[in-house]
């Protein structure tokens, strides 16, 4: 039985730094053994089938290693399974159906997060922006966009992440890895 995963590789194609093709990104995934490789938008979004139970993060460090032999440069990566990936869509605290998908953002994180890590962040300071925590995610409401956002800054500071890979979805995004990891 296989399962069908996405890997979410941060920080790839921004700006003309750290290039990787998305043509190459499925050559690779295949070479790796993993079937039906596709890529969504440029940004590290890649959707592959894998056996059933496979271990996420032993896939991600592999894919992590195998970027980085191919391309010369080191990439974090996360991979979820479908059912985590419906979870997180099921489970959002905010009215995702009435909102543009620039408002709301899904931040994946390599392990669990406990809220007393953004104690310290002052929730009415941000408003009308919010933010809630998920499993192993945090859902930011942001409703001029995440260009615009000074929660997300205060919520990316490298103290408030320290010993996590995080990488950041809008909302369109993981609908659309909802959909394509869906069995």
């Amino acid at each position: 039985m296989t399962t069908k995963y996405a890997a979410l590789l941060r920080g790839i194609n921004v700006g003309g730094h750290k290039k990787v093709p998305m043509a190459e990104l499925r050559t690779l995934l295949a070479e790796r053994g993993h079937g039906d490789p596709r890529t969504y938008l440029q940004s590290g979004n890649a959707v592959f089938t894998s056996a059933s139970g496979a271990d996420e993060s032993a896939l991600a460090a592999d894919l992590e290693q195998a970027v980085e032999e191919r391309f010369g440069f080191r990439v974090d990566c996360l991979v979820r399974g479908g059912p985590y990936l419906r979870a997180i869509a099921d489970d959002c605290p905010f009215p995702a159906a009435g909102l543009a998908g620039k408002q709301l953002h899904v931040t994946f994180f390599s392990g669990p997060v406990e809220p007393r890590r953004f104690a310290a962040l002052d929730p009415d300071a941000f408003r009308p922006e919010e933010f809630r925590l998920g499993d192993r995610a945090l859902y930011l409401y942001a409703p001029e966009g995440l260009g615009r956002s000074k929660l997300a800054d205060a919520l990316g500071r490298p103290a408030l992440l320290k010993g996590l890979t995080a990488t950041t979805r809008n909302w369109n995004t993981v609908a659309k890895l909802v959909e394509l990891t869906h069995d």
